[in-house]
Order: structure tokens, then C-alpha cells, then sequence
């Protein structure tokens, strides 16, 4: 019997808000035990592989960063069979060498952000997952790859900072992100980081660089219309770059993300309440039978 293909998610941000070349599409609503994601999950073929495409801010971009329902979406992707996930995100540049039309592949976060839950678990459950590392190493060279197969400008690794927003950063902020070592900035993609991991998704972010944020003494400031102008020049671009990795995913995922739950759950398994075990079952599944199996 054939190996199953991998089904590769896609979380499109500002300007990506459908993936063109998906065939035999399906517009499927899902009801999670965390309220409704931001969107119908579009799923669909590129080549052999199949695609789940969820529009980050809703169609029309009706979402602020702080209003989307992150557990609700990456619930769903996890439900819908999703093993890879790629975050397409517009960001600030705060290094002089990232110039605006550039792309990003960032290896660390840091978050500034104050007003989201960034985990699936509490109610009965405590889990504590590894983040020191927390995008997928085999999935990240692969962008960075075909990005540059592309003819990408790809930076590989550095760190995106994760704000509130719905404002863009003040001056004194923007130098002091600089000074903390942050490479670019947004208000997205760490509740989607955190999450990927604590579902067992390998999880990487490929940023397009749109302005220099507010640090930059020669450059404007960041203004909308600058951004979607250059991010409209990227969504070709970045469809490509995904379907290039929907083409070169592994059978077999070899990376600790896929484990990563495997001794997170502290809980005494007993102790764990029935509708919890029955809202996490898309996470839990292949544990649920381990346990009831142990004289727990």
C-alpha cells in the first residue's frame, strides 16, 4: 500500500487571502469547541499533495490581530488532518539589510503581546510544551530553499516580535526591538507558533518584509497603503513559494514537533475531565487509547 501524502496547511495573511492554484476545492465550516475560526477552511489539491487554506483575518479582512480566534483556526487545522503549516505574514523590517520586498524565514520569537490566550490547555489539563526551538526545522529549510529557487531575496532565521497592535509601533519601541536583537515585527504568528506546537504541527513562517517600520531616519514611516502595494507585488510570489513546498514535503516527519506533546501533559490522566479529553480529541487521540489502556 502507498504512503498517505501530506496534507500542508496554509494560513494566508494581509494580501493573501485565497490560493489560486488549488484544485478540486472544498469550502468546509467547522464549529470548534473554541468558537468559529476566521473563515471557511478551503481545502484542496496543489499537484498531489492536499492543502488547507484558512484566511488569517476573514475574507475582506474583517479580523484585528487581537480578534482573531487563533485555538479556533489551528483547531480546525489539526482536526482537518494538517501536518505542516505555513504562516504567511506582512511584517516590519527592523535590520537595514531586510529591505521592504524582501523575504523572511525567522527561526525565534519574542511576545509582546497582552490581551490572547496562546494555549489549548487549562480547565483540567496542564501541559507544558518545549518552545526554545518553535518553528519546524525541516519545514523552514524547505521555504528558505524554495524561495530561493524562486529568485527570492530569503533571509534565513532571525526573530520576528510579536505585537499587540492594532496601532503600528512607536518610535521608542521600534529602537528598542532593535536593541533586544529583533529582526522583524508583526502581530500574528506567535499564538499560531504556540499553538502548531502544543497540536504537534510543524510550523514555520514565511514574513514578506513591506516597510522599515518607524526606526529608519531615511526612510517614511509605515503607511497602509505602502504595505498592501507591496505585498499585492508578493502574492504571486508567495503562492508560488507554497506550492513549491507542497511538492518537496517529506512522507515522514522526522522532527521532534511531531512528538511534542508525548511527556508535556502533566496532569494525573485521571483527573482529566471527560469533556476536555472530548474538545482536545483532535490533539489527544493518539494518546487517549494509551491511557485508557494504563491502570491510570
Amino acid at each position: 500500500m502507498a504512503e498517505a501524502l501530506p496534507t500542508l496547511g496554509v494560513i494566508g495573511g494581509s494580501g493573501l487571502y485565497e490560493m489560486a492554484a488549488l484544485g478540486d476545492v472544498e469550502h468546509v465550516q467547522l464549529s470548534t469547541p473554541f468558537g468559529h475560526p476566521s473563515d471557511d477552511f478551503v481545502v484542496g489539491t496543489l499537484g498531489q499533495v492536499r492543502v488547507v487554506f484558512l484566511p488569517r483575518h476573514g475574507r475582506g479582512h474583517r479580523l484585528l490581530p487581537s480578534e482573531i480566534n487563533f485555538r479556533a483556526n489551528l483547531w480546525g487545522m489539526k482536526h482537518l488532518g494538517v501536518e505542516w503549516l505555513v504562516a504567511v505574514s506582512a511584517v516590519g523590517s527592523l535590520r537595514e539589510e531586510i529591505r521592504p520586498g524582501h523575504l523572511v524565514v525567522p527561526h525565534q520569537f519574542l511576545d509582546r503581546t497582552s490581551r490572547r490566550v496562546s494555549t489549548f490547555f487549562g480547565n483540567g489539563i496542564v501541559a507544558h510544551v518545549s518552545f526554545a526551538d518553535p518553528v519546524c526545522p525541516t519545514l523552514s529549510k524547505l521555504l528558505v530553499e524554495v524561495a530561493r529557487r524562486e529568485g527570492a531575496t530569503v533571509h534565513e532565521g532571525g526573530t520576528y516580535l510579536c505585537m499587540e497592535g492594532p496601532q503600528f509601533s512607536t518610535r521608542a519601541e521600534s529602537h528598542l526591538y532593535r536593541q533586544w536583537g529583533a529582526d522583524v515585527i508583526g502581530m500574528t504568528n506567535v499564538q499560531e507558533a504556540k499553538l502548531a506546537r502544543e497540536a504537534e504541527i510543524c510550523f514555520a513562517t514565511l514574513a514578506l518584509a513591506t516597510d522599515y517600520d518607524c526606526w529608519h531616519e531615511s526612510e517614511a514611516d509605515v503607511a497602509i497603503a505602502d504595505v498592501l502595494r507591496i505585498l499585492q507585488a508578493n502574492v504571486a510570489l508567495a503562492q508560488k513559494i507554497v506550492a513549491g513546498v507542497a511538492g518537496g514535503l517529506p512522507l515522514e516527519r522526522r522532527c521532534p514537533c511531531a512528538n511534542a506533546l508525548e511527556h508535556a501533559i502533566i496532569t494525573e490522566r485521571s483527573r482529566i475531565p471527560e469533556h476536555v479529553r472530548h474538545d482536545l480529541r483532535p490533539l489527544l487521540a493518539k494518546y487517549l487509547k494509551q491511557w485508557e489502556g494504563s491502570a491510570e
